[in-house]
């Protein structure tokens, strides 16, 4: 049987075929599919909807320090219990170290592992794509950090 995400992408790629290979949105393909009846509506624990959303808000919450430096006041480190995978947030300023020394080393992975997958996928685009020039993609990010910063001080400014 197949699983919820797999049963998604099933539509998706039934949907993606019957209107000519174009981009879309999810919305227009899970609308698509529930007419279909490929697919069905949800049943949303209302708690559950509480809970994503909240999560949502806490990664959008910023301040600025005294320094002039804006940052994430809620930061989140996700724990499996028992097969159980739980996400535990923390106000910075309030954070034991341990948590934010995770919460840390979590959001490194996750970049990480994201350029790990886009230069799989540019390679294999460029594969795909032989009879053109390959798209490059670079990972040293250290001058876009840079002009980032220097931007971002000239609009506080």
């Amino acid at each position: 049987m197949a699983t919820y995400r797999e049963q998604l992408q099933k539509v998706w790629h039934a949907f993606e075929r019957e209107n000519g290979h174009v981009p879309a949105t999810t919305r227009e393909a899970a609308q698509w599919g529930v007419v279909k009846r490929m697919i069905e509506m949800p049943r949303v624990d209302p708690f559950d909807k509480l809970a994503e959303d909240m999560s949502a808000a806490l990664r959008e919450e910023y301040a600025t320090d005294p320094e002039g430096r804006r940052y994430r006041v809620n930061h989140a480190v996700r724990v499996s219990k028992g097969g159980v995978q739980y996400t535990f947030w923390a106000i910075m300023k309030d954070a034991p170290r341990e948590h934010m020394q995770k919460a840390f080393i979590q959001r490194r992975q996750q970049i990480v592992g994201d350029c790990v997958q886009l230069g799989t996928d540019v390679e294999a685009y460029n594969a795909m794509r032989c009879d053109q020039p390959p798209i490059p993609m670079l990972f040293d990010f250290r001058d876009d950090v840079e002009e980032h910063r220097y931007w971002d001080g000239k609009k506080a400014a």
